[in-house]
């Protein structure tokens, strides 16, 4: 995502932590999705579990917070090991402090909530089936996933996510077992692309050697840590704008940054690409796409389909395309082609498309110097895990996805949706549209041309 260290994930008395807690019991909400051959679809019975960064984190022997606001207690966090010995990471009432729902095999983010305390976004995980400790590995290549989707409530500024990162199955509990006592479990071990600085424990010690609390959010802040890993964005969408993007990495697992090795946007430092080779058909010359009363028409619900193509045909082979087609009222709807000039006309993500887009909007490549397509392929095959989100964006409002951005740009490229380019204020988009939610459902896992019909 582009801006994932940077999100306006923000629940004010929250926090991560490696302890687990007793004050409120987890419970997984139940969500139910398909595995699919070309003989048909078998129904798994998996929950989702809430991203630790969001959970409430207390003194392990009271009620008092280890991370209020944007600040750490220094009492009981005075160093990152100390820290994880004071504090637990508890339970989470998921519809009333987060709004999050399920029903079979539907699964509803609400925008925000405040119940108790006030709650912006959130993001889970999906579990493996039968299990509370560890997440379902996806392995990509050589398949296809989808799903339907209901932006019809998403207005600029927000951004209903749907996304494949390469953490740890048991959320680094095996791997850091000394620090962190809660796993998947309780949602720990999130990484991404971006390297986010702002996650509170990473590898299981707290994230506070020069923590710096945000100065245009109140529930943040970044820790000199990141935490690093190869990141398929298969869908950021609002009702205005949509996009998929590969972003590879040098690192084959979830893996801690600092300094200079963490990456930065545009520029070819650090493991990961940042960037990514994105495909968001507005930004690419197809203006009449994808968006209200559209040929995707975002005031409905639809289906997404993606598929992995591999070099031969088989999971063994490389990964050499990236395929995108809808179906909505029946209907399948191919992809739209580009319309730039010096991108060969193509309606997928693939080596020579990543190559020439670069090219053509001026961008640093940094996507081919982590590993380009092949890169991408690998952590695919090697197998990551299933990510749905919804946020809003305190670093540069939104406008990469449905904007101008930047905001005085004219080159090709710069264009990516209608809304203005005032709008996604986080501020502004969480005061008027606090009901705005994202519907995921209907979700698919199998062979090429096996998770859905028309």
């Amino acid at each position: 995502m582009f801006s994932a260290a940077l999100l306006a994930f923000a629940f004010f008395a929250v926090a991560y932590s490696q302890q687990i807690g007793t004050l409120t019991a987890e419970t997984h909400p139940p969500l139910s999705w398909q595995e699919c051959t070309t003989s048909g679809c078998t129904t798994q019975s998996s929950t989702v579990v809430l991203d630790a960064n969001w959970r409430y984190l207390h003194q392990t022997t009271s009620s008092t917070n280890c991370y209020e606001g944007n600040e750490w207690d220094t009492t009981l966090c005075p160093d990152p090991t100390t820290c994880a010995q004071n504090c637990a990471l508890d339970g989470a009432d998921y519809e009333g402090t987060y709004g999050i729902t399920s029903n079979g095999d539907s699964l509803t983010l609400k925008f925000v909530t405040t119940s108790q305390q006030k709650n912006v976004g959130s993001r889970v995980y999906l579990m493996a089936p039968g299990s509370e400790t560890e997440y379902q590995i996806f392995k990509l290549v050589n398949q296809e996933f989808s799903f339907d989707v209901d932006v019809s409530q998403l207005p600029c500024g927000l951004n209903g996510a749907l996304y494949f990162s390469q953490m740890d199955a048991d959320g680094g509990l095996s791997r850091f077992s000394a620090t962190n006592k809660a796993g998947a479990q309780y949602g720990t071990g999130y990484c991404d692309s971006q390297c986010p600085h702002d996650i509170k424990f990473i590898n299981g010690l707290a994230n506070i050697v020069d923590w710096t609390p945000a100065s245009n959010n109140p529930n943040t802040g970044t820790g000199n840590t990141g935490t690093c890993c190869a990141e398929m964005d298969v869908w950021e969408a609002n009702s205005i704008s949509s996009a998929f993007t590969a972003h590879p990495c040098t690192v084959t697992e979830q893996t801690a940054c600092t300094g200079s090795t963490c990456s930065a946007p545009n520029s070819t430092a650090g493991v990961c690409d940042q960037a990514g080779c994105d495909f968001n058909s507005f930004r690419l010359g197809d203006t009449s796409f994808y968006g209200p009363d559209m040929t995707v028409d975002t005031t409905q619900p639809f289906t997404v389909v993606t598929q992995f193509v591999s070099s031969n045909n088989q999971s063994s082979g490389t990964l050499s395309a990236i395929r995108r087609l809808y179906v909505q009222n029946g209907v399948v709807i191919q992809n739209s082609e580009t319309n730039v000039a010096g991108v060969t006309a193509t309606n997928e993500i693939s080596a020579q498309f990543c190559e020439q887009q670069k090219t053509a909007f001026g961008d640093t490549d940094t996507f081919d110097s982590k590993g380009g397509l092949t890169g991408m392929g690998t952590a695919l095959n090697t197998g990551m895990v299933l990510v749905l989100s919804l946020w809003d964006d305190y670093a540069v409002n939104m406008l990469w996805l449905d904007s101008d951005f930047p905001t005085d740009g004219t080159a090709p490229g710069n264009l990516r949706g209608t809304c203005p380019t005032t709008s996604g204020v986080p501020a502004t988009v969480e005061a008027q549209s606090p009901n705005a939610q994202v519907v995921f459902s209907n979700i698919k896992f199998g062979a090429i041309g096996s998770t859905f019909s028309a």
